[in-house]
């Protein structure tokens, strides 16, 4: 049985393929990723149980991914780093992270740094729905009931109505959003999530040029409002 999904996140190659191929012999997924960017987007878009974070990126640094992903996720970080000053680790940890290991180190220590963690997460439960005044969504049966009346929405607006909601409060990125949606290859797809957002407003809110829910956050992407 696969078990947590962890983003590995380093550019060195080589690191990568030793991580990736002790973590996966004891039964974990993994996802990779080379720099701050790449990092920030699969966690927003794969939602991994745990990232293993090297400081050095080609884009930026460890601490950046960490507060930028602060802002949106709790997700665990175990920063693999050659620091080993006290004020480093204390920096580290005031930043966000939740553990750090020096290099070099033991796989058998790294595994059980990565058992620790993931035993301090909650139990998640999946909601089967979401409801506020008047407006719910079912998420099993894929609809939206507004004022006791079905809203018919296409598959691509339920799908990002979903992908809203769950991430309630925090702001999804149009590039996020878009590789959601569209997949990782999308390209020029800005006014079609325009479009569809402009629609789904039409549907569920009393006022769509004045929402309640679905909020823009200019320059940046949207925001569903808890």
């Amino acid at each position: 049985m696969l078990k947590d999904l962890i983003l590995l996140v380093d550019d060195d190659g080589a690191i990568r393929k030793m991580l990736r191929i002790a973590l996966e012999a004891k039964g974990y997924r993994t996802l990779e990723a080379i720099s701050r960017k790449e990092a920030v987007e699969s966690i927003a878009l794969n939602s991994p149980k745990l990232v293993l974070l090297d400081l050095q990126l080609p884009d930026g640094t460890g601490l950046e991914v960490i507060k930028e992903v602060r802002t949106f996720s709790e997700v665990p970080f175990i920063v693999l780093s050659v620091m080993s000053s006290e004020e480093d680790k204390i920096t580290l940890l005031d930043s966000g992270a939740d553990d750090y290991i020096t290099k070099p180190f033991s796989m058998g220590e790294l595994l059980a740094r990565i058992r620790t963690a993931l035993r301090r997460l909650p139990i998640e439960e999946t909601p089967t729905n979401w409801e506020k005044e008047g407006l719910v969504v079912d998420f099993v049966n894929y609809q939206v009931i507004k004022n006791q009346t079905q809203v018919r929405l296409t598959p691509t607006e339920f799908q990002i109505l979903t992908f809203l909601i769950k991430n309630a409060g925090k702001v999804i990125t149009h590039d996020v959003l878009i590789k959601k949606i569209w997949g990782d290859q999308a390209l020029n797809e800005m006014n079609s999530l325009r479009v569809h957002i402009t629609q789904l407003r039409k549907k569920i809110e009393d006022f769509p040029g004045d929402p309640t829910y679905l909020m823009t956050e200019p320059g940046i992407g949207y925001r569903w409002v808890t």
